[in-house]
């Protein structure tokens, strides 16, 4: 694979992991789109196991203060105003965040094979970009956006954790799907975020440690894709990074909306190129 190739992908991954524009749509129609044969199996997994370490390593602090909010413990606690304040007013927030887990994970058990086999097409992207599009449209428009994670309950948990599954469907975006649905539960879009990068991170740690022990059984790593491998994993990191930074900063102070037209006209545009290609034949 071409270094650049690997580089752009890089920065697609990272870009669509945690915007909510969906990752497996933007893997699917880059390629697609510019001519690319497909970079494979195992460069998808150096892109997932990049993104997810940006999201270890950003909420690292978090993930402490969780764990020991959840045995009784305070610890780095923050000052009144400091992002993660809100984490002590509720801790039973790892649980939750456990059992919203599940569904997705059990979903991913028995359906990825099907999904990807059979939904795994641009018609179906496209429709599922226009779809989540106008939820997210419809989900601003109805405001009412008063409750952080300290007033995250187990059915709001679980109600987030069941909308996570659905992302399985190319299209969908897992960031895109569960904001929507805390958002619609009433929760900040900046704890919305918070709360689906927090929920998104076992179930990529689980796939992609599943996808890299499959395939070591198969073989490993072919010597020419070492570089490309090691290029995926470390660009889509540091990428991963700043995108999470930025995108909670952006939502701090400004709505999805600019997300809801860019799904819409994406959507859009991959239908009818779906439908020429296909009436072309």
């Amino acid at each position: 694979m071409p270094l650049l190739h690997a580089l752009i992908l890089a920065l697609v991954q990272a870009l669509t992991e945690f915007l909510p524009v969906s990752s497996s749509a933007h893997l699917i129609l880059t390629p697609w789109l510019l001519g690319w044969p497909y970079h494979g199996l195992l460069f998808d997994i150096a892109l997932h196991l990049g993104t997810l370490v940006a999201v270890l390593l950003y909420f690292a602090k978090t993930w402490v203060r969780i764990a020991f909010l959840a045995i009784g413990r305070e610890v780095l606690k923050p000052k009144p105003g400091e992002i993660d304040h809100d984490l002590y007013a509720n801790p039973r927030l790892l649980w939750l965040l456990v059992a919203a887990t599940f569904p997705a994970g059990i979903s991913g058990l028995f359906l990825k094979d099907f999904i990807e086999s059979v939904l795994r097409s641009p018609a179906v992207i496209g429709v599922m970009l226009i779809v989540v599009g106008l939820l997210m449209a419809a989900v601003e428009k109805r405001g009412g956006l008063i409750r952080d994670l300290n007033r995250v309950s187990f059915g709001d948990a679980m109600t987030v954790g069941c909308a996570q599954a659905l992302a399985l469907i190319p299209g969908t975006s897992r960031s895109g799907i569960t904001i929507t649905t805390a958002m619609f539960l009433e929760i900040t879009r900046h704890s919305a975020a918070r709360f689906s990068f927090l929920l998104s991170t076992p179930i990529i740690l689980g796939a992609g440690l599943k996808a890299f022990l499959d395939a070591m059984e198969t073989g490993g790593i072919p010597p020419e894709m070492h570089t490309a491998f090691a290029v995926g994993v470390i660009a889509s990191a540091i990428f991963g990074y700043a995108v999470i930074s930025l995108f909670l900063r952006y939502l701090q102070k400004a709505t999805l909306k600019v997300f809801v037209y860019y799904r819409v006209i994406l959507g859009v545009i991959v239908l009818a190129l779906t439908f020429l290609t296909n009436f072309g034949r």
